[in-house]
């Protein structure tokens, strides 16, 4: 079948959207994805048997709604044009669109007007994430139209996808049916996140978070946390790779701190790069904020952690919880820089403790790989396109095998 993918992203660090452009493409089928450039790429390429169409350029660092506004305009009327054009000269069968934002959907207009069908990816819940990114209240317009927007876009597609559990059970609550979407985690794919021999032979004990740089991450927690350590420890180091609104406001803090040094920023990676910068780190911290947005916000990097053996201190949000328990990740106290520090402290000094984390969730982590979940997701689209469907397992039996395996 012909296949176009619509994502806001880069596809190179979107690893969601890469494991089903490559599942669909090595199967034989033929996929397109339009995505976000950044200087130096090209415009257009191959990858692993994937058409890709870089439209349109973005910085990731806006800090006013219109500026955002701006981006995902100009990119939606970029993706409709190229979507259009390609699908005039030869129709596609299906149109698998990714948020944020959800409204994304309706640059398939054509292919779904001509019979395509329409299957719409959330991988975050916008107006959750509007309300935490631009403070805005749930009782504002924003939000409001937010919510709106959700309700059409999700009323356009023929079968939407939801990243977790909480949030299904919120999208069902407000803007559709149980029996229109599926559950699919951001499940590690095990040819990219691996083990490794260590590169390094260096007595620096490294940090490590990898990811975009927003309020509702946290990382101003976990740089106070780290400085209230850096006397204790002084071999640690903390990388933050990625780039994202708070990078300006994350740079000075570490510089009031006198952090420099001991704190370093660095650009972020292509998917395949970033794994092995993971697998050579000693620690990982996700300290995200227990706000409407980030209590409920599923994090890729634990599962990526964890299928590279390195341990992860978490901060206790409602979905980590959910999904995960203390002999597999250390929990700490959300937006406590006090008991991050200890944890901190805790497994940097205590080699046995962390190879117990480690090795638990190595463990834990095997069935909930990508490899494994795949053909649930080709049977969707089989399902969809042509009315049968291939043999797969139930799309998240997870729930329960989560905490049956921790």
């Amino acid at each position: 079948m012909r296949v176009c993918m619509i994502t806001h992203s880069l596809y190179e660090s979107d690893g969601r959207v890469m494991r089903y452009a490559e599942a669909l493409a090595a199967r034989g089928d033929e996929v397109d994805v339009i995505a976000l450039c950044k200087n130096g790429m090209s415009r257009e390429e191959t990858i692993a048997g994937v058409h890709l169409f870089r439209v349109h350029s973005r910085t990731f660092k806006e800090q006013h709604k219109l500026a955002f506004l701006k981006q995902v305009a100009t990119f939606f009327l970029k993706a409709s044009w190229m979507v259009t054009r390609r699908h005039f000269r030869k129709p596609y069968d299906l149109l698998h669109v990714h948020s944020i934002p959800e409204t994304l959907v309706f640059a398939a207009w054509l292919p779904k007007l001509t019979g395509a069908r329409v299957i719409l990816d959330i991988h975050d819940i916008l107006p959750e994430l509007y309300a935490s990114k631009f403070g805005a209240s749930q009782r504002s317009l924003g939000f409001k139209l937010m919510l709106f927007l959700e309700r059409c876009s999700i009323a356009f597609s023929n079968h939407v996808i939801i990243a977790n559990d909480l949030w299904k059970d919120r999208l069902v609550s407000r803007s559709m049916k149980t029996d229109k979407c599926s559950v699919f985690l951001n499940y590690p794919d095990r040819r990219i996140f691996r083990p490794l021999t260590r590169r390094s032979s260096s007595d620096k004990f490294v940090i490590m978070y990898p990811g975009t740089l927003n309020r509702h991450q946290g990382l101003d927690v976990a740089i106070r946390a780290f400085n209230r350590i850096k006397v204790e420890v002084p071999n640690a180091e903390f990388h933050i790779y990625g780039e994202g609104r708070t990078q300006g406001s994350l740079v000075q803090l570490v510089e009031q701190l006198n952090l420099t040094t001991r704190v370093i920023f660095k650009p972020m990676l292509p998917l395949r790069q970033i794994a092995s910068v993971m697998a050579n780190a000693d620690l990982a911290v996700v300290p995200k904020r227990k706000d409407t947005f980030g209590n409920e916000a599923f994090s890729t990097k634990i599962l990526e952690f964890m299928s590279v053996g390195v341990p992860v201190i978490v901060s206790d949000t409602k979905i980590d919880r959910y999904y995960f328990n203390g002999s597999i990740v250390q929990f700490f106290q959300d937006g406590d820089e006090d008991d991050l520090a200890k944890k901190m402290v805790l497994l940097i000094t205590d080699h046995k403790l962390r190879q117990q984390i480690s090795d638990r969730a190595f463990a834990f982590v095997q069935g909930f790989d990508w490899e494994s979940h795949k053909t649930t997701y080709l049977g969707l689209v089989d399902l969809l396109v042509t009315g049968t469907t291939l043999k797969s397992t139930e799309p998240l039996a997870e729930k329960t095998a989560y905490k049956g395996a921790a």
